[in-house]
C-alpha cells in the first residue's frame, strides 16, 4: 500500500468521504458531500464518468451506447443538468408530441397517428389526442379514459401494488391486448424496460401517475442534443473537480473494512503498483447491485442476499448510418413491428459536419430479451425491412453502416416482488450508504432515479446519528 500524505493542491488527503462508482449516482452523491463542504473522493472503475449512460467513438462519429430521454417531470435529473452546467445542451420538448406509425392496420397501409397534448389541465391535456388516436377504437378508447381515472387512485408505494403485474390490473379496468399494445405498453415498456404483464403494479402506477397524470406538462419528453458523455463525463467531471472532488478513474475497490476507531478503510487498486487504502468517515458505495452486495462487510444489511435477487433486464440498440436522409422528425414509435423507437442522432454523433452527409438513426430496444444475444447480421436482416416499411424514404437508400450496442444488465427488472427486495439509503453500518437507480427510490431504473439516489445516500450521510463529519479523517497505510 502507498501512503499518501497530501493531494495534488497540498492539502492533507485523509477523505472524509468515500463515493464509490462514477455513474449518475456516484457523481450525484459526490457533487452533493462536496457541496456540504466534505473532502471527497469519487472512485472509478472505468476510464471514464456515466455509468451505462456513456459515448464512445466510432470512426469520426461520437455513438451513445444507447437513447437516453428524460421528461419534464424529472426534476433531479434536470437539476443535475443545472448543476453540471449543462442544461443548455438538451432539448425539451414545448408540448408532449409522439408520432406513433402502425405498420400492421388491416388495410395494410402504414397508418400514422400522435399522442400530444394541450395546456388544459390534467386529465383534459390528453382528451382531445386519444379521441382522434387512430390506433384504437372508439370504445377502447373510452376505456383508456375509465383505467386512467382508476389509476390516479392508486398509490405508487402502496406495498400491495408490487404484489400485483400491471397487465392483470389493466386487464381487470377492460384493456383490451390491443390496448395494452397500442398505448399502454407503447410508453410502459420505454420506461420501466418491461412489458405490463412483468411489471409491477406499484411501479407502473408511478411512471403513469407522475407522467401522465400528475400536471399537463410532466410527460414532454428531453434529449441530451451533444453525445452523452459530454454530459455525463466531460462537463460531470469539470464540476466535480471544481467542487474539490478528487476523481480517480481506472480504480477498482477491492475491500471496504470498519477498524477498530469506526473509521472506513477503502482499498483501491490502479495497476500495477497503484495500491491504495483510503480512510473516510463516510462510504457511499454507487454499483449496481451485484458489486454492492460483493463489497459490503458483514451486518451492512440483515439481509444481503436479497441483492442478488434483484434481477436484470437487457436494452438493444441498433444504429443505422443511411446515405441520405430517411427522417424528417426527431423521433417517433411504432406498433405492429419489432421496432419500437426510433431518434435521428445525425447532429449529436458529429455526421451532420461530414462531407456527403446522410443521417444516422438509433433504433432503441428496451425488454429486448429475445433479441439481445442475436448476432449483428440477423439483427441486420430483421430490422432493416421494418424500418422501409415505416420509413418509405429508406426503400432504396444505401446503408452505410449497422452496428450494434447491447446492454445486457441494462436495468433492474420491474417485477412485481421488486420493491420489497430493493434497499434504502441507509445501512446498518454507520457511515456507510447505498446508491443507484436499483435502492429504494420509488422510481424505475431511469437516469432520474440513479440521480435521485445519490441525494438521498448524501442526505443521509449529512444527517442523522453519524453524519458525516467535515473535517478529513485520518488515512491508514
Amino acid at each position: 500500500m502507498t501512503e499518501r500524505s497530501t493531494d495534488v493542491a497540498g492539502r492533507p488527503e485523509g477523505a472524509a468521504a468515500v463515493v464509490i462508482g462514477g455513474g449518475l449516482a456516484g457523481v450525484t452523491a459526490a457533487l452533493r458531500l462536496a457541496d456540504a463542504g466534505l473532502r471527497v473522493t469519487l472512485l472509478e472503475g472505468r476510464p471514464r464518468l456515466g455509468g451505462l449512460a456513456f459515448s464512445f467513438r466510432r470512426g469520426e462519429l461520437t455513438v451513445d451506447n444507447g437513447q437516453h430521454v428524460f421528461l419534464r417531470c424529472c426534476t433531479a435529473y434536470r437539476g443535475f443538468l443545472d448543476r453540471i452546467s449543462a442544461s443548455h445542451l438538451a432539448t425539451l420538448q414545448d408540448r408532449l408530441d409522439v408520432p406513433v406509425l402502425d405498420v400492421a392496420h388491416r388495410s395494410g397501409r402504414l397508418r400514422p397517428g400522435r399522442l400530444r397534448r394541450s395546456a388544459l389541465p390534467v386529465p383534459l391535456h390528453l382528451a382531445a389526442s386519444l379521441a382522434t388516436y387512430p390506433h384504437l377504437s372508439p370504445a377502447e378508447r373510452v376505456g383508456v379514459g375509465r383505467a386512467a381515472l382508476a389509476l390516479r387512485g392508486l398509490d405508487p408505494a402502496d406495498p400491495a401494488l408490487d404484489d400485483v403485474d400491471f397487465a392483470t390490473w389493466l386487464h381487470r379496468h377492460g384493456q383490451s391486448a390491443r390496448t395494452v399494445e397500442a398505448l399502454w405498453d407503447l410508453v410502459g415498456v420505454a420506461t420501466l424496460n418491461a412489458t405490463a404483464d412483468q411489471a409491477s403494479l406499484g411501479l407502473a402506477a408511478m411512471v403513469f401517475k407522475t407522467g401522465l397524470l400528475s400536471e399537463p406538462g410532466a410527460a414532454d419528453i428531453g434529449w441530451a442534443s451533444v453525445p452523452l458523455g459530454e454530459l455525463h463525463d466531460v462537463r460531470a467531471r469539470a464540476a466535480l473537480e471544481k467542487a474539490g472532488v478528487r476523481v480517480a478513474l481506472r480504480t477498482r475497490v477491492t475491500g471496504i473494512v470498519r477498524d477498530a476507531d469506526g473509521v472506513w478503510q477503502v482499498d483501491t487498486e490502479s495497476g500495477p503498483g497503484g495500491a491504495e487504502r483510503l480512510a473516510a468517515g463516510t462510504v457511499v458505495l454507487a454499483v449496481p447491485q451485484r458489486e454492492a452486495h460483493a463489497l459490503l462487510p458483514k451486518g451492512a444489511l440483515p439481509d444481503p442476499d436479497r441483492l442478488l435477487r434483484i434481477d436484470t433486464a437487457p436494452i438493444l440498440n441498433l444504429h443505422v448510418i443511411y446515405d441520405r436522409k430517411v427522417l424528417r422528425q426527431p423521433f417517433f414509435a411504432a406498433l405492429g413491428t419489432p421496432v419500437q423507437w426510433v431518434f435521428d442522432r445525425t447532429h449529436s454523433s458529429g455526421l451532420a459536419s461530414r462531407s456527403g452527409h446522410g443521417q444516422y438513426l438509433a433504433v432503441s430496444q428496451s425488454a429486448a430479451q429475445d433479441d439481445i444475444d442475436r448476432p449483428v447480421a440477423e439483427l441486420r436482416a430483421r430490422y432493416l425491412p421494418e424500418l422501409e416499411r415505416l420509413l418509405p424514404a429508406a426503400r432504396g437508400a444505401g446503408v452505410r453502416d449497422f452496428f450494434v450496442t447491447r446492454e445486457r444488465t441494462a436495468t433492474f427488472a420491474p417485477a412485481p416482488g421488486v420493491g420489497r427486495l430493493r434497499p434504502g439509503a441507509r445501512t446498518d453500518a454507520p457511515g456507510l450508504f447505498l446508491a443507484g437507480a436499483w435502492t429504494a427510490t420509488g422510481w424505475p431504473a431511469t437516469m432520474e432515479g440513479a440521480v435521485r439516489s445519490g441525494h438521498s445516500a448524501a442526505d443521509a450521510a449529512l444527517s442523522g446519528p453519524g453524519r458525516a463529519s467535515r473535517r478529513p479523517e485520518r488515512e491508514a497505510v
